[in-house]
């Protein structure tokens, strides 16, 4: 190629073809340029969409936290009346044999009672049947002998007296306690008296049983 065709000014077809490769370069940048946008909006909606499906799995983790919780907590409110209900039944069943067992017990006493009271009107029967037989006198006279064996007559004892004495025996006669009621001697004589009561300790035994009596009320009169 000569100097000459080096410094030939361009053609119309150069022109062109130069114009049409700026617009291929430029067209190419801007589809470049929308390529990018594109990529940059899918990644955007991408991270979007993943953002969003976050939210909704977050959204549907609590939900099931929350049912979770819920269903707890009605699984405790049902266990919590399972258990009420269980002591109230329990409560009415200890009540239950509670009053049963009272009423037992009422009748076990009322029978007790019935036996007792039939005993004591059974022995009070014999006792004034033997009283009447005049075993009772027998035995009155057989303790007031006693006492009077062992009784020590005080130099202030006058004629005619009489007291009463007050005898708690056990059962075979032994005397745990005596004491002097109404009385005509004085304490000089008193005295003597429940000296003579525990000294005849054993008392004499009534020939019917039935006639035995703790409590004893003694009129003792003193033989001249």
């Amino acid at each position: 190629m000569t100097e000459q065709e080096i410094r030939r000014p361009p053609s119309e077809s150069d022109i062109a073809e130069e114009r049409r490769i700026d617009a291929e370069e430029r067209k190419l940048e801007e589809d470049i340029r929308k390529e990018k946008q594109r990529i940059t909006r899918l990644k955007e909606r991408q991270q979007q969409e993943v953002k969003e499906k976050k939210r909704r799995e977050e959204i549907e983790l609590q939900r099931r936290r929350d049912e979770a919780k819920e269903k707890k907590r009605r699984e405790e409110i049902e266990l919590q009346r399972r258990r009420d209900e269980a002591e109230r039944k329990r409560r009415e069943d200890v009540e239950r044999q509670r009053l049963e067992n009272e009423r037992k017990r009422r009748e076990v006493e009322e029978a007790e009672r019935r036996r007792q009271f039939e005993r004591e009107l059974t022995e009070e029967s014999q006792r004034l049947e033997a009283m009447n037989s005049g075993a009772g006198a027998r035995y009155e006279y057989a303790i007031h002998k006693q006492i009077q064996r062992y009784w020590i007559k005080p130099p202030s004892a006058v004629p005619g007296i009489e007291c009463v004495i007050h005898v708690r025996q056990l059962p075979g006669g032994e005397v745990v306690r005596a004491s002097i009621g109404q009385c005509d001697g004085d304490d000089a004589v008193k005295r003597s008296i429940e000296a003579a009561v525990f000294k005849a300790s054993p008392l004499p035994e009534p020939e019917n049983p039935t006639l035995f009596d703790r409590n004893l009320r003694i009129t003792f009169k003193p033989e001249e």
